[in-house]
């Protein structure tokens, strides 16, 4: 099925809640791509420099050795997930000028209209990645109304436990993407999310974003991700030493 790659100038939040809170929110550029197909655009590229690139090896599987969509498919797979059955889309942030950070991306199994499962790619800023499957019994279509848990068993964040669960909300659609995921842990916790309306992919629009509006991409998430960690450590929120991922890929 042919598919456009998709736009999607939007924001992300993170509140932080329990004994000492915290709250932030910036834009953020987003691709919706068919990870199978070939780049469209002067300034987009799969697999080579460009003010916007998206790598294989940046997705799925070992961070820095991915597999790109094969990897994607053999999880889907795995778990009962035909190939016939669903597209395979991913929602992630694109290397800017060659530089590549993203804190979450996400494999979208769809078909049509529906959201039948989604990996969420989780990386930290320490080097290491777990993902998190999500999907319905029997891969019934995700929608806005349903939850989906996971155990948290990979380290984020310096100044959050390892403990807890995470709950995900999902609203997916070629118009816009609303995306909540919520860490609960006792009376502390954190609440993200990640919203935009998707436009399609133009060089204008990239230039626009990465150069001027939202300049330096993913550089600029990281410096942001220091701040907020900076900020935390003064209002006294414990630090805790990073840990290795845990040795599932995926929970």
């Amino acid at each position: 099925m042919s598919f456009a790659p998709l736009h999607i100038p939007g924001s992300t939040t993170h509140a932080r809640r329990g004994g000492i809170s915290n709250a932030f929110r910036y834009g953020v550029d987003f691709l919706m791509i068919d990870p199978d197909a070939p780049a469209r655009g002067a300034l987009f590229s799969r697999n080579r420099f460009n003010l916007a690139s998206v790598h294989d090896a940046d997705h799925g599987g070992a961070r820095g050795k991915g597999e790109g969509a094969a990897w994607a498919r053999r999880v889907f797979d795995e778990r009962g997930l035909a190939p016939e059955a669903y597209d395979l889309r991913l929602l992630t942030q694109p290397r800017c000028l060659g530089y590549t950070f993203n804190p979450v991306s996400f494999w979208l199994a769809q078909r049509g209209e529906d959201l039948l499962a989604v990996i969420a790619e989780v990386n930290n800023t320490f080097g290491g990645r777990h993902c998190y499957m999500c999907a319905n019994p029997g891969f019934r279509p995700i929608t806005p109304a349903d939850v989906i848990e996971a155990e948290k068993i990979f380290y984020v964040s310096p100044f959050q436990e390892i403990a807890g669960r995470y709950v995900f909300r999902f609203r997916i659609t070629a118009q816009e993407i609303a995306i909540r995921i919520t860490l609960e842990n006792g009376a502390e916790g954190v609440v993200a999310t990640l919203t935009g309306k998707a436009k399609p992919l133009t060089s204008a629009g990239l230039a626009h974003a990465l150069l001027l509006r939202r300049p330096l991409g993913a550089l600029r998430t990281v410096i942001l991700i220091y701040r907020q960690a900076l900020r935390l450590k003064l209002l006294g929120a414990t630090y805790r030493r990073a840990v290795p991922p845990p040795a599932q890929e995926i929970s």
